[in-house]
């Protein structure tokens, strides 16, 4: 049976690389597709070219335009409450401004339901407008709580079945307020369904065109003065913080691994770099997140 996928796609300002992206969606091959899609507040066009797609496309739904999110992570939540989840088989995420591959759906869909698991996410090709290519690998080997740390790769990447969706959307629903404050839509998706026993595939196999450009929310970690922003998260307490905040929001505020370093006291981030090995999947961010925790544990990071 042809799976049923709704889309969720979340826009602001897109009308430069929008057309590209919305017909990757539609055109995806082997799958019934049907894209949701929220605009921030844009002065751009967006609202307007997507009201007239439609209008013309059946298959395209609009939620009411007038609202301001200021990032991606509450645009997606609303887009997650939204969702009619007994209409669809699979729920994918999509970003304004990539390119999906014509198989990306069908083969994600195909894990799902051979492998029994819940959830899928994929490597992915970078591009950038000079013409730079670079593969993206987030597929290295999960480890007990890299949930905690890290995103399960692009949220553009992602499918949820409907037993995993369905979960997320009674929690996103019930904690709004308190998702607010959460950052990065991608990296609380994939920690609630670690956190609650649904499983996770992230596949080795480039699905889609990651695009690079200026207004990028969250890229490629490439380039100094990329690492020089992300350090800064790491060395003002952000990093961690959301840390904290997730795992509480997913249910795990009395684990004992996270009781461990809740506090951030030095104590607690010398045991969080010892434990390294389980918080990044590949080895290269555990030796960092080891670096930034000591650094942390000298600097003083608790609150």
């Amino acid at each position: 049976m042809t799976p049923k996928c709704l889309v969720l796609l979340a826009a602001y300002n897109g009308r430069a690389f929008i057309e590209e992206q919305v017909r990757s969606i539609l055109d995806q091959r082997d799958v019934s597709v049907s894209l949701l899609v929220s605009v921030d507040c844009s002065n751009d066009g967006t609202e307007a070219w997507f009201d007239e797609l439609a209008r013309t496309e059946s298959r395209v739904q609009v939620l009411p335009h007038g609202r301001r999110f200021g990032g991606a992570a509450p645009n997606f939540f609303r887009l997650i409450e939204a969702a009619a989840t007994n209409e669809h088989d699979f729920f994918a995420l999509a970003d304004q401004d990539d390119v999906w591959l014509a198989d990306k759906l069908a083969r994600g869909c195909e894990v799902l339901r051979q492998q029994s698991v819940q959830g899928f996410s994929s490597d992915v090709l970078a591009f950038w407008p000079d013409g730079r290519k670079r593969i993206v690998r987030k597929s290295q080997s999960q480890v007990s709580h890299d949930h905690l740390f890290e995103a399960a790769g692009p949220g553009c990447t992602y499918i949820l079945d409907r037993s995993l969706m369905n979960a997320v959307q009674a929690n996103v629903s019930s904690q709004r307020e308190s998702l607010r404050a959460v950052s990065l839509h991608d990296w609380y998706i994939y920690a609630f369904a670690r956190a609650n026993g649904f499983s996770w595939h992230i596949d080795d196999q480039v699905l889609m065109r990651y695009r690079q450009h200026d207004s990028n929310q969250v890229g490629v970690n490439s380039g100094l003065s990329a690492y020089r922003v992300r350090l800064a998260k790491v060395l003002n307490g952000w990093w961690l913080d959301q840390s904290r905040l997730i795992a509480r929001l997913v249910g795990l505020a009395d684990d004992p691994f996270v009781r461990q370093w809740q506090s951030l006291e030095r104590g607690a981030l010398l045991r969080l770099a010892c434990n390294a090995r389980t918080c990044r999947r590949r080895p290269r961010d555990q030796l960092w997140f080891a670096v930034f925790c000591l650094a942390l544990a000298v600097i003083g990071a608790g609150k």
